[in-house]
């Protein structure tokens, strides 16, 4: 029993990952397409980790979080778009059984990352907002610290166990995932039997965590709003506004993707939508992320203006 136990498991030594099904002219436009999609992301979020890094001004609780996120979605977005590229423009289109699982937790451990990273940002707004009195004692260079270290690793320390207890799963074949990333969800239906446990296990870890984290984000931001609207000086609540609003835009696209993929039953989603609802938080929210920050905040485009020296080009003119 046990044997037959093993030769089941080890029976598929990789997936097929069918991306986005079309002709061999329409696949090289997707892959031009997203080419220029993920080059953009890089430079976007790499010119705000360089703004963060480089200019001293910016060496504050506030801007360090900004620069480990836009890090984070660095990491985030290549786990899964240079081998998506790399299937435009191969006809097998196969992963390998320990290169799908791997993805698979660096994608899904990078954004329970970012998930934390939000709610570390929301409270960081809170206290700079509602305590600013309190906010030096309290944010102090050994908190800030920590927090970061917890950003970045609380999603691969939490996702050991959903990805170990599916990778374990007996998979006989098809191994055919009608998807163009290695998705929990199909990868749980080409198992050879149906473990409700596992399934229990990674649905509630989903509905905890999300939920969790979008509540904590939502509860700090409404106090931080309250307490923007109690602010004596127009001035003070422009900015306060402007620096909140662009957080949201970033919490909605985010969480809100999300959610209607992971936390409302997967299998009522028609598979195209599955993909675009996947296409939208794994690569779109990533691009969009440095134009929210960059272009609503003053001292991040002064620090790019710095960087690349469009001061002193104007100045000379």
């Amino acid at each position: 029993m046990n044997a037959t136990s093993r030769d089941t498991i080890s029976s598929v030594s990789h997936f097929i990952l069918l991306g986005f099904p079309s002709s061999p002219e329409m696949q090289l436009v997707y892959f031009g397409l997203f080419s220029v999609t993920y080059m953009l992301t890089l430079m976007g979020n790499s010119a705000i980790v360089c703004a963060v890094w480089w200019d001293r001004r910016l060496h504050i609780p506030m801007y360090i979080f900004l620069g480990n996120f836009s890090f984070l979605e660095i990491c985030y977005v290549t786990t899964t778009v240079p081998n998506m590229l790399a299937n435009f423009l191969s006809t097998s289109k196969s992963i390998s059984f320990v290169s799908c699982f791997a993805q698979f937790y660096f994608f899904f451990s990078l954004g329970c990352n970012e998930g934390f990273y939000l709610c570390i940002m929301a409270s960081d707004r809170y206290l700079a907002i509602c305590r600013p009195l309190h906010y030096p004692r309290i944010m102090t260079k050994e908190l800030y610290t920590n927090l970061v270290i917890l950003g970045w690793s609380s999603g691969f320390i939490l996702f050991i166990t959903p990805v170990v207890l599916i990778s374990r799963l007996p998979y006989c074949g098809p191994n055919i995932i009608n998807h163009f990333i290695c998705d929990p969800v199909p990868l749980m239906m080409l198992s050879c039997s149906e473990d409700t446990t596992t399934q229990l296990i990674y649905s509630t870890f989903n509905v905890i965590f999300m939920i969790g984290t979008f509540l904590f984000v939502l509860c700090s931001y409404a106090l931080v709003i309250l307490a923007v609207l109690r602010m004596p000086s127009a001035a003070s609540k422009h900015k306060a506004f402007s620096t909140c609003a662009s957080h949201l835009v970033v919490v909605v696209l985010f969480f809100g993707s999300v959610m209607v993929m992971y936390v409302s039953p997967g299998s009522g989603h028609p598979v195209k939508i599955q993909k675009i609802v996947t296409l939208f938080y794994s690569v779109i929210t990533p691009l969009c992320n440095p134009l929210i920050y960059s272009l609503r905040n003053k001292e991040i485009m002064a620090a790019l203006r710095k960087i690349f020296g469009i001061e002193q080009t104007l100045s000379k003119i």
